[in-house]
């Protein structure tokens, strides 16, 4: 048994957080606040990433262009629901986004949010801690391993634990300080 067998169950929630953290919104425009925007298009809903084109345009300004012209008001109306707090201008080619300045009261509620994802992150990195702690118990009880083996998985894992944990910390404090930056 090796623990680093599992640290690919531990990376995938720390894709996951980096996926979630970066739709939160900052001070400047980026693409993936609206990437997972969902539109309805040809009778499915699909993210606005696989219907459109997404450019930053400037600090404040987001263009999206579909691939389908026809797609304009799904898109519009997909941004408008998406509850975004966004006012998309449509102009008969392109979408544009222009992104206000972020209020106190929105950055504590975006830090919410942050610190939200952030213990989902840790109560599913505790979740795998748990299951690779019941396997290297059951692997000691039918003698795979032994008990001193046991105890050295078991700090192994407590360190692989607690640098994971440390990526999520570093991870939402960065995040914390790009969107209380004006």
């Amino acid at each position: 048994m090796n623990i680093n067998d599992f640290k690919v169950e531990f990376n995938k929630t720390i894709d996951f957080l980096k996926t979630e953290v970066s739709g939160l919104r900052t001070g400047r425009a980026s693409a993936a606040i609206v990437e997972t925007v969902l539109v309805e298009a040809y009778g499915t809903r699909q993210s606005l990433k696989a219907a459109a084109s997404i450019t930053v345009a400037d600090s404040k300004t987001l263009n999206i262009e579909p691939w389908d012209k026809s797609l304009l008001g799904a898109i519009e109306k997909g941004i408008r629901d998406s509850g975004l707090g966004l006012n998309p201008v449509n102009d008969g080619r392109m979408i544009r986004l222009f992104l206000p300045e972020l209020t106190v009261e929105r950055r504590q509620e975006l830090i919410k949010v942050l610190h939200q994802k952030l213990e989902n992150a840790r109560i599913s990195i505790r979740k795998i801690r748990e299951e690779v702690r019941d396997l290297i118990l059951a692997a000691e009880e039918s003698n795979e391993i032994s008990e001193d083996e046991r105890f050295r998985l078991q700090e192994e894992l407590d360190k692989v634990v607690k640098d994971f944990n440390e990526k999520i910390k570093d991870m939402g404090e960065r995040k914390e300080e790009e969107i209380n930056t004006i």
